[in-house]
């Protein structure tokens, strides 16, 4: 007598159309559930994209705001006079403690002979006694707070100096010593000079000086904007050298587009070949590593952020996944009663929280490039969005919904389905 066989189930199949409907009619069965199960990954996918695109147009407005002005200026200070002050410790501060100037006589033209120079030239504040500068003009106050500076032409020129009456500095007062000076609108209201037509004089420590100009704007040296210029060769002579102790003498110099690093690196050996070492050339800091380095402070503190949110989400999905698995035990008993293998519920869960993932990480890029393009638009920047980081974004997001979904899959493909029809 033959033993009697069970009959054999079919082979059943789960075609990828029923797969993506089977998930998105459980995904769908409760909505509210489902979007704030959502809610995770578009922060996480959102705060990435958002982070990197700010982060990008931020680094873009550095290049801007570090304006060409301030590329193109190097500075060279007198070391060597600085020192030689801390030297002397308590020594006098009169005309004869102060050391000499390290710049050479024709300091201008030699820094204007390197490649990439446009202009350049020494100032330095005047070390004027008590007496000060005062009008010539009776009643009015003196010029108390006012400071003189000493300026060659080639510096007058590279500090951009707007002169809107009568004339500036030129080589020829340089040279011969002459006691002129221009005033900043500012001192001139003050001194009560306000036609040149006269030659009007001011004095220095008692010294009179020709007012032979005006001017309204220093574009290189604020400081010099509320003060007067005179030739450097009549300080030296009437007020002796500069007082390190106020400002030690300086040299100003205005480069092309690109050349300022290459210039601070020169001008030192070009000014005094024999003791470069007495001189220090600042050169304005390069802007593609300012950006660089704003840009890595970025992204490394926003993208960690955006990690925590992608890890939420994660949980999340994670959790609201496994959750459905136990509602719905029923109906996987069912289903592996009817012929459905385990390997058919897995990839049923696994599904929709890859599906709940993709569109958390679809919605999560959309809100991250609004939130880049009205930041950008709010503070009048060009909006700057990789695509080569935007596009893959959503990957993002169901790369986090399927690995969330894998514990709850298998936990779901694992149910006894005689147990479960019993439930």
């Amino acid at each position: 007598m033959s033993r009697r066989q069970s009959p054999r189930l079919p082979s059943t199949r789960l075609g990828i159309r029923d797969a993506f409907r089977e998930a998105l009619v459980g995904g769908l069965q409760r909505p509210g559930r489902a979007i704030l199960t959502m809610l995770g990954t578009i922060l996480g996918v959102g705060a990435f994209v958002a982070v990197l695109g700010l982060t990008s147009t931020a680094s873009g407005q550095v290049s801007k705001q570090f304006t060409v002005l301030q590329a193109t200026t190097v500075s060279v200070v007198d070391r060597a006079a600085a020192d030689s002050l801390n030297q002397a410790g308590s020594a006098d501060n009169g005309t004869l403690s102060r050391p000499p100037i390290s710049f050479p006589p024709d300091a201008d033209e030699r820094i204007q002979r390197l490649n990439g120079v446009e202009a350049a030239g020494v100032w330095w504040t005047v070390p004027l006694g008590d007496a000060g500068i005062r009008s010539s003009r009776t009643g009015y106050p003196d010029g108390e707070g006012l400071k003189v500076y000493a300026a060659t032409p080639g510096a007058i020129a590279a500090m951009e100096v707007t002169v809107t009456a009568g004339v500036g500095l030129d080589t020829f007062m340089e040279k011969s010593g002459q006691r002129a000076v221009i005033l900043s609108n500012a001192a001139a209201t003050r001194l009560g000079v306000r036609n040149l037509q006269m030659q009007p004089a001011v004095f220095l420590n008692d010294l009179p000086y020709t007012v032979i100009g005006l001017y309204s704007d220093v574009r290189r040296n604020s400081e010099v904007s509320l003060g007067a210029l005179i030739p450097t060769a009549s300080a030296v002579r009437d007020f002796g050298n500069p007082d390190p102790g106020q400002m030690p003498a300086t040299m100003v110099i205005s480069t092309r587009v690109g050349a300022a690093q290459l210039v601070a690196s020169q001008a030192p050996l070009a000014l005094r070949p024999d003791h470069p070492d007495t001189l220090v050339a600042v050169a304005p800091p390069d802007p593609h590593s300012l950006r660089d380095s704003v840009s890595g402070d970025l992204t490394g503190l926003f993208v960690a952020l955006a990690a925590v949110s992608l890890t939420i989400g994660a949980v999340g999905i994670a959790n609201t996944t496994l959750v459905s698995v136990l509602e719905r035990v029923g109906e996987i008993g069912l289903r592996r009663s009817l012929g459905a293998r385990p390997r058919h519920i897995a990839a049923q869960f696994l599904i929709e929280s890859l599906v709940t993932g993709t569109i958390g990480g679809l919605v999560g890029t959309s809100l991250g490039v609004i939130v880049v393009i009205a930041v950008a638009a709010s503070r009048h920047w060009t909006a700057i969005i990789d695509p080569a980081i935007t596009l893959p974004a959503p990957v993002l997001g169901s790369l986090v919904g399927l690995l969330a979904g894998l514990y709850p899959a298998l936990r779901a493909a694992n149910i006894n389905p005689i147990a479960a029809l019993r439930s």
